[in-house]
């Protein structure tokens, strides 16, 4: 499942500019309407289904969303992504540079980060490295503008090369890297070549590789599990606000106005996909019969069985703005947006001329 471009749009531009002093501290408020508010990510843990979205609400089911309970989450903040690395492990992260964890399969979550602990850990690393003059005062200027605004910089994405090494992307060039399973984070923003600060909006990885897309054409892939990166050129200046891994030298990234690029040589050379949309496309997913399937921000879908070089156009029956998908294993598709959950089977939507 790739970030979204809804989610990334919601979490930069419509969020608040600044958030209550206590929303880090308040628990998500408990509410029998949960299931049906705007959420912004989807995730599968084991055979449960974990949805996430504004106000700290994380909602779980474990019958194919027939019905959803409320997680126990000690943020307000709006929560623009989850992951999970096993049945039980997961992370959930969002707004004020918040990072969630759950032992628990998505029952109950635990406060690992928030963007006051990100910026004093900005700080440290430049003292550690022994910055001084302009380099600690610009670190240190860094600091605090993330301690300032930390709702305008939220986190948008993570990703595990395996059970010790992650990283965590999100806006504004913010890139933390973990080597002990999450208990830990250090910056990394060095690792990438992005002065301009630019949003890095998904980060899919195969293997020991992976691929982050971001704003402005914004595309780097890494061979080493992140340590280090190589910045491409896809041939596109808009944001790509996704991205699939195809293959351990196959990636496809997906952003405004419909654009879609592929490449499986590495990132060396990018082709257009042909796809017949105009919006921009918010969320991918690799189908169980291997086929792919991409989501506009109309609510329209897009499939392709030839590895991305063109996509048909299949419309749901409800078309609705669309923030994550994900497919159940009855083989259903589940998406979350901005009326909560929607269930759509394969079979009930049709090609369009």
């Amino acid at each position: 499942m790739a970030t979204l471009a809804l989610t990334a749009l919601t979490a930069l531009l419509c969020g608040p500019s600044r958030a209550e002093p206590d929303v880090l501290e308040r628990p998500a408020m408990q509410s029998a309407k949960a299931a049906g508010s705007v959420l912004l990510a989807l995730a599968q843990a084991g055979t449960r289904l974990v949805a996430a979205g504004e106000r700290g609400i994380i909602i779980w089911s474990d019958d194919g969303g027939a019905s959803w309970r409320q997680a126990s989450v000690p943020v307000s903040v709006s929560l623009t992504a989850l992951r999970f690395t096993s049945a039980r492990d997961g992370w959930a992260l969002g707004h004020s540079g918040v990072l969630l964890r759950t032992r628990d399969g998505g029952q109950t979550w635990a406060k690992q980060m928030d963007g006051k602990q990100a910026a004093a850990l900005v700080l440290n690393a430049a003292k550690a490295a022994g910055a001084q003059g302009p380099a600690l005062a610009e670190a240190k200027a860094e600091a605090e503008r993330m301690v300032a605004d930390g709702p305008s910089k939220p986190f948008l994405d993570l990703h595990f090369f395996d059970a010790q090494n992650g990283l965590l992307i999100g806006a504004f060039g913010l890139l933390f890297a973990t080597a002990d399973g999450g208990q830990t984070w250090q910056p990394a923003q060095q690792r990438v070549a992005n002065p301009q600060g630019k949003h890095l909006y998904s980060i899919v990885g195969d293997g020991a590789t992976c691929l982050i897309a971001g704003e402005q054409g914004a595309v780097y892939r890494s061979t080493d599990m992140g340590k280090t990166f190589t910045t491409l050129a896809t041939g596109y200046e808009g944001s790509y606000f996704g991205a699939l891994a195809l293959s351990p030298r196959g990636a496809l990234v997906f952003g405004m106005r419909g654009n879609v690029r592929r490449s499986d040589d590495a990132g060396a050379t990018w082709q257009k996909s042909e796809i017949p949309a105009s919006a921009s496309i918010t969320a991918g997913l690799r189908l169980r019969d291997a086929s792919l399937l991409l989501a506009d921000e109309t609510g329209q879908l897009y499939r392709s069985t030839d590895e991305g070089k063109r996509f048909v156009h299949i419309a749901p029956p409800q078309p609705s703005p669309f923030t994550a998908v994900v497919q159940h294993g009855d083989g259903k598709l589940l998406l979350s947006g901005v009326r909560g959950i929607t269930s759509v089977a394969l079979n009930s939507i049709k090609a369009q001329p």
